[in-house]
């Protein structure tokens, strides 16, 4: 075990755990956060992405020891009910979640693909969310979610 300081949604947290245990267990286990979800466990499925000092990570792949003093952000930190986003509240607009288990991931990384690149082809945001499974078929929408928050960024 090993005390480690994390940046977590913009507040400073020290965790005693163990340097190779996933960041994931930490953010759903120590620190109550829900966005990242438990998928494969394999870093495959994007259910657990997290942006980690900007960049789109698998939380459930990333050791602990990696992220000791660098930020990180989940989905909890883009935005809340009261107040989503606006890639958040493109989701919410276009339905862009069936059954939602994918929905969280996909946020994240339509997050840091907007960051990088406000104005996306339809190419390009198929490429950015390649990496996040979905299997209830809900892509169509998803892309056009992620349409929308870019036509609607200041």
């Amino acid at each position: 075990m090993a005390k480690i300081l994390l940046r977590v949604n913009g507040a400073s947290r020290t965790l005693d755990a163990d340097p190779q245990m996933p960041l994931l267990y930490a953010l759903r286990n120590d620190l109550d956060l829900r966005g990242p979800r438990f998928g494969c466990g394999k870093g495959q499925c994007g259910a657990c992405s997290v942006l980690l000092d900007g960049h789109v990570v698998r939380s459930c792949s990333v050791p602990m020891a990696a992220v000791a003093d660098r930020s990180i952000t989940t989905l909890e930190g883009l935005g809340s009910s009261a107040k989503p986003s606006v890639v958040q509240q493109a989701f919410i607009d276009e339905q862009a979640a069936q059954c939602g288990y994918c929905a969280n991931g996909m946020v994240v990384a339509a997050t840091a693909l907007l960051k990088s690149n406000p104005h996306p082809s339809e190419d390009q945001i198929r490429t950015a969310l390649a990496g996040n499974l979905c299997r209830c078929g809900t892509h169509t929408r998803i892309v056009r979610a992620v349409q929308r928050a870019a036509s609607q960024q200041a």
